[in-house]
Order: C-alpha cells, then structure tokens, then sequence
C-alpha cells in the first residue's frame, strides 16, 4: 500500500520546521513550500497526496495556490489552514475544491486525521479511475463473440 505524501504551505517558517518534524515522527513523508509559487514548482516532480495550505500567504495566497492546485493536479487533495479572520476565505476554498479546512493553531493530531481521510478520498478517486481504464479496454464476451459472427 502507498504511503501519503504530505506538502505543507505556509508563510511561517517556525510552523513548517516544527509541524514537519511532528509529522515525520509519525513515519509519513513531508515536503513544505513557504508560499504558492513554490508549492506548484515542488508538486510538479513529486507525487504528493494531500496538501495542507494556509490561507493567508503574501503574494500568491492560498485560495489562488487551490485554483491552480486543482487545474494543474486535480487528484491532489487540498486542506485548507486557516486563521479565525480569514474563515469567509476557507469557505470560499472549500467551493473551489478543498476537502476541507482546519482552525490555527491545529493540533498535529487533528492535521493528520484530515489528511488520512484526503488520502483515503484520492485511492478512493484513483481506484474508480483504474477501474473504468480497465473497463474500457475490457471487452464482455457477448462483445467478443458478437464481434466473432460478424
């Protein structure tokens, strides 16, 4: 079974380093960017999961980052990290595509019960999408032989 691979997007370095230690400890792998533009550079190689995004970042903020996120790689699910002033933002987020939205300062428990069911949600998606891959290229035998008389 896959591993999640989790980004974190946030302006805030201490919050980065220090929520990227607690989560490594509990054995997933962690990538961070300190803003938007970074986050989109990092997702393109890599194959990351679940990213838990802040809203409020200078430049690119995290309901842009989502927009592209979700054009770019539409699997990739997104959990917005918000402050109390910026809920309006979270819940406009959670139209565009988030699976959900987390309260700071969140507890690193709470972060990775969110991400578990993001990633639960993305196998979910990717076996769907294998599922009708093999369907389509699967013929039933009433086609084969229909295919047969012809």
């Amino acid at each position: 079974m896959e591993k999640m691979k989790i980004m974190l997007v946030d302006d805030e370095e201490r919050f980065l380093k220090t929520t990227k230690k607690l989560i490594e400890r509990k054995g997933y792998e962690v990538l961070t960017a300190q803003g938007g533009e970074e986050a989109l550079e990092k997702l393109r190689p890599q194959n990351i999961h679940v990213v838990i995004l802040d809203v409020k970042m200078p430049g690119m903020d995290g309901n842009e980052t989502l927009k592209a996120i979700k054009a770019l790689y539409p699997l990739v699910e997104v959990i917005m990290l918000t402050g109390h002033g910026t809920m309006d933002s979270a819940i406009d987020g959670l139209k565009s595509g988030a699976f959900d939205y987390l309260v700071k300062p969140a507890d690193i428990e709470e972060i990775l019960e969110k991400a578990k069911y993001a990633f639960e949600k993305r196998q979910h998606r990717e076996e769907k999408i294998r599922i009708a891959q093999t369907k389509r290229y699967m013929r039933s035998p009433r086609e084969i032989l229909k295919g047969d008389d012809e």
